[in-house]
């Protein structure tokens, strides 16, 4: 039985301290937080309750396989809901789509709104990702990779030269394209500097659908949390982890601001720059910079939103995502931000002014200093981005990475996926 030390107790650092619990190692979590869940723990202010991070999942196959091999299955823990329709676009012309999850057919209808012929486009252009979707998954969602022994598959997609606004171009309609680029610019990313086989996303949504969890993203760090209990993995919160003592060229012990924990094995899911043994390793990397953040909460519910409306801007106005349900909404503000947000949606048509009861204003700098580190990961500098992440093992030994600035990076399913491959290189004790 290896004695594991994981470090960050956010989503990744919770999933593979309870996998690797489940394999019969002796676990430590060290969280440098008053609780576990990182972006999963919900904001809270005069009776209203908001999700910090995340609203919804794709992939929940990812979440469901996580609690399947730690214990009891997801269903008898959590419930999770489809959306029908997760995302609205809302363009600068006044146009709009309701985009529908899980349906090829469904997603056509919808895109022929915004004029004849738009919908086929669209569906071509998500079609034409699932080849590289089948590879991904194969190869380098599922399956511990080295960049010195790729499938040649693998190989040519990671090495293609391609940016997804290149591949966007195709498209010809400026609508299209900010839907197929917007996963990207939500976690901060710019179109040219991001590979084209990112674009997979817009597939994954299509065939898989989106799932939110019934009494939000808090309740899955809950779940987690008592998961932890039940697996026996030792919590420490409140503990500034500072470094890793490394001896012989294998890692001995995590220090901390109360002294050294020894470790045979330790999983870093936090930011690595934090951590001057591997600094060096992701020097040519940089964090994707957070949106700007409003929590709202409201006296009446606004009508007609979709429980993520995107109101796209222009060189001049900043895009705004609006996400929640009830009289609990966030936004979310990209690109010029030089105005309050509330303020901006009055200009797009959406007045809340009269029916805030309470806001939480979070900048950039409040969430990394949260955190502790970017909660989107790594920033897309071009296709060698993909090779200068950490994970799922590292160059010094007994050391192994997870989490959003890990392969295979940000978001739920993908920080669950970075987990799982850790277990995987672990084993069972």
């Amino acid at each position: 039985m290896a004695r594991v030390v994981v470090v960050g107790g956010g989503y990744g650092g919770m999933a593979a301290a309870a996998r690797l619990a489940k394999l019969g190692h002796g676990v430590t979590l060290l969280e440098r937080g008053p609780r576990l869940g990182g972006a999963l723990v919900p904001v809270e202010q005069e009776g209203f309750t908001w999700d910090g991070g995340p609203t919804s999942t794709l992939l929940p196959a990812v979440v469901r396989d996580m609690f399947r091999k730690s214990g009891r299955p997801l269903d008898r823990e959590l419930d999770l809901v489809e959306l029908d329709v997760l995302r609205e676009h809302r363009f600068a012309d006044g146009s709009s789509v309701r985009l529908p999850f899980g349906s090829r057919a469904a997603q056509m209808a919808a895109v022929d709104g915004l004029g004849a012929g738009l919908g086929r486009r669209w569906a071509d252009h998500v079609q034409a990702y699932a080849e590289a979707w089948e590879v991904l998954r194969r190869e380098y969602l599922e399956r511990p990779w080295s960049p010195d022994h790729l499938p040649a598959a693998l190989r040519d997609l990671l090495g293609s030269r391609e940016t997804l606004a290149r591949r966007v171009r195709g498209l010809k309609d400026e609508r299209l394209r900010l839907m197929a680029t917007y996963p990207a610019v939500a976690e901060g990313h710019e179109p040219r500097d991001v590979p084209a086989w990112t674009g997979v996303a817009a597939y994954v949504e299509q065939r898989f659908g989106a799932w939110t969890v019934v009494g939000g993203m808090g309740a899955l760090a809950d779940a987690l949390t008592a998961r932890l209990a039940t697996r026996r993995v030792e919590v420490h919160t409140d503990t500034d982890v500072r470094d890793l003592v490394v001896r012989g060229g294998r890692v001995a012990a995590v220090a901390t601001s109360t002294g050294d924990v020894d470790a045979d094995v330790v999983v870093v899911t936090c930011d690595p720059r934090r951590l001057p043994v591997l600094a060096g390793y992701v020097e040519r990397t940089m964090p994707a910079m957070p949106p700007v953040v409003v929590h709202l909460g409201l006296a009446q519910e606004p009508p007609g939103l979709a429980h993520e409306t995107v109101l796209h801007g222009s060189a001049k106005e900043p895009t705004i995502t609006l996400r929640g349900s009830g009289t609990s909404w966030t936004l979310l503000g990209r690109g010029r931000v030089d105005e309050d947000l509330v303020t901006a949606l009055v200009r797009r048509g959406i007045d809340v002014r009269p029916h805030v009861v309470t806001r939480v204003d979070r900048s950039p700098r409040d969430l990394v200093e949260a955190y502790g580190g970017s909660p989107y990961g790594v920033l897309w500098q071009g296709r060698r981005t993909t090779f200068r992440r950490l994970g799922p093992a590292t160059p010094v030994e007994g050391v192994y990475a997870a989490g959003a600035h890990a392969t295979p990076g940000a978001g739920l399913p993908y920080v669950g996926l970075s987990a799982a491959l850790v277990a995987q290189l672990v084993g069972p004790a």
